[in-house]
């Protein structure tokens, strides 16, 4: 409730709006007549806070509280409107259509991996929500939750995984805001930030170690994987067609992914590898030995693709322990072709091409501090170009 009160005979109003209280000042004098006036007005002003009808500047047009609450009553106005944004439908809902508008734009395994995060991620949290009054409170507190959750391995979400689960969350917000005329409440929130990739790369002692090592259905697999730099991906899904041994040359024009094939990611990844002579060697080897009616080069002994969770599991972990080296994950093959090339002197614009990189940028920022001689840690060819008068 408020009050009339009194100070220095001058009467002023005491009443709480908006869960502040407020003191308003007249220059009445402080009578019966006066006091019995502003009761009756008093009363008004708390029944039209009461009934949401109270406008501050209507009373009190000259009040400094009259600016401070005209601009809380606009964002509230605001944040209603954008609560409740004309026909905005329930997340659920939008999810369908904006799944169907983009998955003609997406590779079949990124297909199964956004229904995978729509239906075991956001629908469960969001889906019966109107997707216009989802808030910025809404998103962070979800990653919060994210950052809690356990893999079956007994282990938290990487920032990486974090982020992933995020992209089609923040993709719809801002496509239904823009379709649905409210403001996105995807303001000013970064993604996690990821650690740079670890690479641990394997020197030619222990690359030779781990060939010697394999079992021998497996040998040539790894010698290729080592000395071509295919991802998993590209050497699992490597067809007999994409190799030319009398050229000696590999074409790298398709990927398996969750047992699906799709061509490659980007147009740097479409690429043809120059093939060691042992590479070759391995090849006309395993053709040799191989199921030689099925378009695959690697295949498990039903006749089909390789799957490398259970390649990784069932061999290269087992492999890695018995030849007494640290685990480490089956995409190090990969780095280690590419220090080893750099280590070997071969022109970075050619390394950059076997790779599937578009420019050498990557080339240095990842590998270059693998090869001493490349980031003149050891001074020598510093020495050998004034030994030589500058002439190398």
């Amino acid at each position: 409730m408020g009050s009339v009160n009194v100070k220095n005979n001058k009467l002023y109003f005491d009443f709480r709006y908006l869960g502040q209280r407020c003191r308003e000042y007249t220059q009445l004098e402080n009578t019966k007549q006066n006091q019995k006036r502003m009761t009756l007005l008093l009363k008004r002003i708390e029944a039209e806070i009461i009934t949401n009808a109270f406008d501050y500047s209507d009373y009190f047009p000259n009040s400094n509280n009259a600016k401070k609450f005209a601009e809380l009553n606009g964002k509230k106005n605001e944040s209603k409107s954008y609560h409740n944004a004309v026909a905005s439908p329930r997340l659920a809902g939008f999810a369908d259509i904006w799944f169907k508008e983009m998955e003609v734009e997406w590779r079949p395994s990124h297909q199964v991996s956004m229904r995978g995060i729509l239906d075991s991620h956001i629908l469960p949290r969001f889906g019966k929500k109107k997707i216009s009054a989802i808030t910025k409170q809404d998103i962070l507190s979800f990653r919060t939750d994210l950052a809690k959750v356990q893999t079956r391995k007994g282990q938290a979400l990487s920032p990486s995984r974090i982020n992933h689960i995020m992209t089609p969350l923040r993709m719809m917000l801002n496509e239904a805001a823009d379709r649905y005329e409210f403001t996105s409440p995807w303001k000013n929130i970064k993604a996690l930030k990821v650690p740079r990739t670890e690479v641990d790369p394997f020197n030619l002692q222990e690359v030779e170690k781990i060939i010697q090592g394999a079992p021998k259905e497996f040998k040539n697999y790894y010698i290729i994987r080592f000395y071509t730099g295919l991802r998993t991906g590209e050497i699992d899904g490597l067809t007999w067609k994409q190799v030319d041994l009398e050229r000696k040359q590999l074409t790298v024009s398709q990927s398996l992914v969750r047992g699906i094939i799709s061509p490659v990611k980007t147009d740097g990844s479409y690429r043809t590898i120059d093939l060691a002579d042992r590479v070759v060697q391995a090849l006309i080897e395993h053709k040799q030995t191989c199921h030689s009616k099925q378009p695959f080069v690697f295949t498990n002994k039903k006749g089909l693709p390789l799957n490398y969770q259970v390649v990784s599991r069932s061999v290269w972990y087992p492999l890695l322990e018995s030849v007494g080296l640290k685990a480490r994950n089956p995409y190090q093959t990969r780095h280690t072709f590419a220090t080893l090339l750099l280590a070997a002197g071969e022109a970075p614009e050619w390394i950059a091409h076997q790779m599937g990189h578009t420019t050498t940028t990557m080339l240095f920022r990842v590998y270059s501090r693998y090869v001493p001689n490349l980031t003149r840690r050891d001074g020598s060819a510093f020495e050998a170009f004034l030994a030589l008068g500058g002439d190398l």
